[in-house]
């Protein structure tokens, strides 16, 4: 076992304040991350707070990690000491299920094993990337190109891959109008995942002030939903809405803005249950769906299209000692667009 410095929250809705914690040792087919960066995802907050139901503590959150391969097992043959890799939500599956065996190992039969809050293989909670070094199986770690830089490059291994997910699956590309609700942590790399795939990029948002951002970002156009006009003007406008807010929406009017045929995909997770009309779904053959992460071969891909195409997250980057804060100032929708921590401060 490794002792390794990290940040935890001791218990729900406590403070999250310096600890060490034990990484198991390398196993044959693990890779020892010396991480350099971690994301702060929106639903680390929700699961430290037990937003989404009880939790395991003490927790160290953190599914946004990016970093440096420092030792390798026996039998990995995918990765080598120095090579820049990242770990995003989940660290096993069972492997065996359909799901698995086609590569979409985010919906595992049996539940996969998340980077943290989880309980691992070997019995013992897992813990994720506010911390200094973490152990991973190489098949669930994916190689960063060296087209990314590793802070920018840490929120895609959740927000990007999120986002891209069902921007592909939906078909977002040349000739189809795509909206994105809300400009956040994972609203902005809708944005520019969108673009690059070519697609008419729209995005909604409660007010008009981050509009100046979204059009930098590759928007072609922003409306504020606190205009009632806006769903008049926008009525039966677009093929895919992905919607990345975490609070309640009314389903009924965002659905009435697709077209037949159109799809509104949530992956934005609220807390609280919601209820709609189901009247606009009917009457236009529209779906409402949900789309959770990417598996590793898509995760992967995401990675390699968006070095491709120069993107990275918008990031403010802080020391460790700032992530209580932080965490205020998403709740407050204070970040453009994505705190990213410097590990070397834990």
């Amino acid at each position: 076992m490794t002792t390794v410095a990290a940040y935890a929250a001791p218990t729900a809705k406590a403070p999250l304040e310096r600890t060490t914690i034990e990484r198991r040792p390398v196993g044959e087919f693990d890779v020892l991350i010396d991480i350099k960066f971690a994301g702060i995802c929106h639903s680390d907050i929700h699961q430290a707070r037990e937003g989404w139901g009880e939790a395991i503590f003490p927790m160290v959150p953190g599914h946004e990690i990016a970093g440096v391969v420092s030792e390798v097992g026996s039998g990995v043959t995918k990765f080598a000491v120095g090579d820049r890799v990242g770990v995003g939500c989940m660290v096993d599956s069972c492997r065996e299920c359909e799901n698995c065996k086609a590569g979409e190992e985010q919906y595992c039969v049996k539940g996969n094993i998340p980077t943290y809050n989880g309980i691992g293989v070997d019995g013992t909670p897992t813990y994720g990337g506010y911390s200094e070094k973490v152990v991973v199986d190489e098949n669930y770690t994916v190689r960063i190109p060296d087209g990314l830089s590793l802070d920018v490059a840490a929120p895609l291994l959740c927000a990007g891959v999120t986002l891209y997910s069902p921007l592909k699956h939906w078909n977002a590309g040349p000739g189809k109008k795509v909206a994105v609700v809300g400009l956040g942590g994972l609203g902005h790399m809708g944005v520019k995942i969108a673009h690059a795939l070519g697609a008419e990029v729209t995005v909604l948002s409660q007010s008009l002030r981050k509009k100046d951002d979204g059009l930098k970002l590759g928007a072609d156009h922003y409306y504020a939903t606190s205009d009632p006009k806006t769903f008049e003007e926008l009525a039966s406008s677009f093929d895919l809405i992905v919607s990345t807010v975490s609070a309640p929406l009314d389903f009924a009017a965002y659905l009435s803005l697709l077209k037949t045929d159109g799809a509104l995909v949530n992956v934005g997770a609220p807390e609280e249950p919601v209820s709609f009309n189901l009247f606009p779904l009917i009457m236009a053959r529209r779906t409402l769906a949900g789309s959770c992460i990417g598996g590793i071969r898509e995760t992967q891909e995401m990675l390699d299209f968006c070095a491709e195409h120069n993107i990275g997250s918008e990031i403010e980057l802080i020391s460790a000692s700032e992530i209580n804060e932080a965490y205020e100032r998403v709740l407050a929708s204070d970040v453009r667009y994505r705190f990213v921590i410097d590990t070397a401060t834990i």
